[in-house]
């Protein structure tokens, strides 16, 4: 396997990961919170298993200090090499905690390239960690998922002397920003969005900074302070920085640059003011040289320090990509080591639920013996397909990272873990040609991204879609529905779509699609004004399930370009936000109250509460959808889903 794993930079919050562990001991601490990005510049290699632990490298960039390394699979003696303080502790670490909890052989690391600069406030140390780590969950199909990782890669770093911070790891979540929050012990990581293209330039100064020396004096101050001076510190790893990580997250999500830029030197204004007095070791006046170089403000929106602070790296935020290019330059032209990073619109939603719970009553007595999510569908490149794998596919295409299947009992989940988790076996791999066998191991890879709950009791789909709350958690998810599949009149798949829609409004949303009016008391139909001219995005004000056609007629309708009346039904894809679920946790609790075990629990009257307090927007989504529900859908999608 080739992997890669990046570096980090810290954009904002530097210091409260610590400082937010610190509310395990005094509940007057604020939580920490973080804006940390993975950059361009990391660590690449090939893993594979063996029956020992083995490092080597091709890199050139670090041949002045690399030496090859082994060492049985022994707790010990990999222990032994963790507290060594060797360039060989931290993997160590990690691959004795990964040999202590999990059942794992050895694995042969091969670093083919490393342009991720060492000792640059850059985490390379967190970086070869979160490496080895992966390395053993792919390798050895242990399943976690990337807070996994990154918590292992943290706690086999603890095993060695350094004591690294809580944020260092976030390089295993990618190159994408992402907002870290320390709450004690406890650690959340989301995906921030970004609107529009930040053009940033960090560089290495070249200089010294004792971080071992700033920790321990800012650390003081903690739990409780005892004077004015550590009571400022706390402010500024506290309040304060809530209140800029704020504001920097919405500056990102706004594309505003320019306001993004000025918050960095606020910050960094603030940590001189509050902070830095705090230690001698953070006197530097070689970083504030750079941030205050006449050269380099006309290039730049703003700049601060970076990670520990004192005289090690600096950031910037560069006007454009032309400046960014021109900032390189001239960093590097006065002795420094600059890099640059482009932080790129990503997508935010990274999960969905998929309910799968029904039994499939109008497809009787089919559903006796199979699911109806795994009916086989032909596609157009001659394969045949379940329906689930075709969802599946499409989520995976549009970059979800976690699904939730929302099943209708435990005793469902074997015929998805058979299909999804189990490697074919060998007499029938070996009759697939090669393309086929490849496909198997997408089949295994897509089983990974799954999760499981379920609907022990049937009180609707809106019931169903609740059972997943604790898997969303605070993120907004992907909603699609288990019997119908989706066929895009565009490069895009229609999951896509919606995420990229998502990402522009930030709301809750719904697809939608025209029906004919003889058909809207089938369905729930919205009715809404037109936000874009192209008439793809609809603001919804209204939500009727199945209306009679003459109201329908008379107060649905929403009008076309040509300025005729169209009427539009939900499509089958939902974009959910957290407030939907806090809606449906109302709306059960009430029932609970009224001593109601039986009425129904609705998604589509959930959905209207939200909608009257925050909104909602219907996206007219380019493709088609098929419903396989009933007899004569599933015929029909049998016949055109394969063209």
């Amino acid at each position: 396997m080739k992997l890669f794993v990046p570096g980090r930079l810290c954009l904002f919050g530097e210091h409260t990961d610590w400082a937010g562990h610190y509310r395990t001991m005094n509940a007057d601490i604020r939580p920490g919170a973080a804006i940390v990005t993975g950059i361009e510049q990391g660590i690449y290699a090939e893993v594979e298993k063996s029956s020992i632990f083995e490092l080597y490298s091709e890199a050139e960039e670090i041949s002045g200090v690399w030496k090859d390394f082994s060492c049985r699979m022994d707790e010990t003696e990999l222990k032994r090499v963790a507290k060594s303080g060797s360039f060989f502790c931290y993997c160590a670490g990690v691959a004795s905690y990964m040999l202590e909890w999990y059942k794992v052989g050895g694995v042969r690391i091969r670093i083919t390239s490393m342009t991720l600069p060492m000792k640059s406030g850059l985490s390379s140390s967190a970086a070869i960690c979160v490496l080895v780590a992966r390395a053993f969950n792919l390798l050895y199909n242990l399943n976690l998922n990337t807070l996994g990782e990154m918590n292992i890669a943290y706690l086999g770093e603890l095993r060695t002397s350094s004591r690294c911070g809580r944020l260092d790891q976030a390089c295993a979540f990618g190159v994408k920003p992402n907002l870290m929050t320390f709450d004690g012990d406890e650690i959340e990581v989301r995906s921030l969005n970004v609107k529009k293209h930040l053009y940033w330039v960090f560089a290495d100064l070249c200089a010294e900074k004792d971080t071992i020396k700033i920790l321990a004096d800012l650390n003081k101050a903690y739990p409780f302070p005892s004077n004015e001076a550590e009571q400022r510190e706390h402010e500024a790893l506290g309040e304060d920085n809530l209140e800029i990580v704020d504001r920097a997250i919405r500056f990102m999500a706004e594309g505003d640059a320019e306001s993004l830029g000025k918050l960095m030197t606020e910050a960094e204004a603030l940590f001189d003011e509050k902070v830095a007095p705090m230690s001698p070791a953070l006197w530097s006046p070689i970083l504030h040289g750079v941030l205050q170089d006449p050269n380099i403000q006309p290039l730049v929106w703003g700049g601060k320090g970076v990670g520990s602070h004192g005289d090690g790296s600096v950031q910037f935020l560069a006007k454009s990509e032309e400046a960014q290019t021109q900032l390189m330059n001239y960093l590097n032209d006065h002795g420094m080591k600059a890099y640059k990073l482009t932080l790129k619109p990503v997508h935010t939603v990274r999960k969905a639920i998929i309910p799968v719970a029904g039994f499939g009553t109008r497809l009787y007595p089919a559903t006796r013996a199979l699911k109806k999510d795994f009916f086989p569908i032909p596609c157009p490149d001659g394969m045949v397909r379940p329906v689930i794998l075709i969802l599946l596919e499409e989520l995976v295409q549009s970059g979800i990272e976690e699904i939730c299947l929302v099943l209708g009992s435990e005793e469902e989940r074997q015929q998805y873990a058979d299909y999804f988790e189990r490697p074919l076996v060998e007499e029938h791999l070996r009759k697939l040609n090669p393309e086929a066998q490849e496909y198997e191991n997408h089949i295994l890879d897509i089983g990974k991204r799954l999760h499981y709950v379920y609907q022990k009791e049937k009180r609707g789909f809106g019931h169903a879609v609740y059972q997943a709350a604790q898997f969303v958690g605070n993120e907004p998810v992907l909603l699609l529905l288990g019997d119908t599949l989706y066929r895009s009149d565009s490069n895009k798949p229609c999951a896509l779509q919606m995420v990229e829609e998502y990402e522009r409004y930030n709301s809750l949303m719904v697809s939608v699609h025209p029906i004919p009016l003889a058909e809207v008391s089938r369905y729930g139909i919205l009715h809404g004004v037109w936000e874009d001219k192209m008439n793809h995005v609809m603001s919804v004000d209204t939500m009727m399930e199945k209306p009679k056609a003459s109201y329908a007629e008379e107060f649905l309708g929403v009008r076309n370009k040509q300025g005729e009346k169209e009427y539009y039904s939900v499509f089958g894809q939902y974009i959910l936000t957290p407030e939907v679920f806090s809606q449906l946790h109302e709306d059960i609790m009430q029932k609970e109250i009224e001593g109601d075990h039986v009425t129904e629990i609705e998604l589509t009257s959930a959905l209207e509460n939200v909608r009257k307090r925050s909104g909602m927007m219907g996206i007219r989504l380019q493709g088609r959808m098929y419903d396989m529900g009933n007899p004569s859908a599933l015929v029909t999608a049998v016949q055109e889903y394969s063209k």
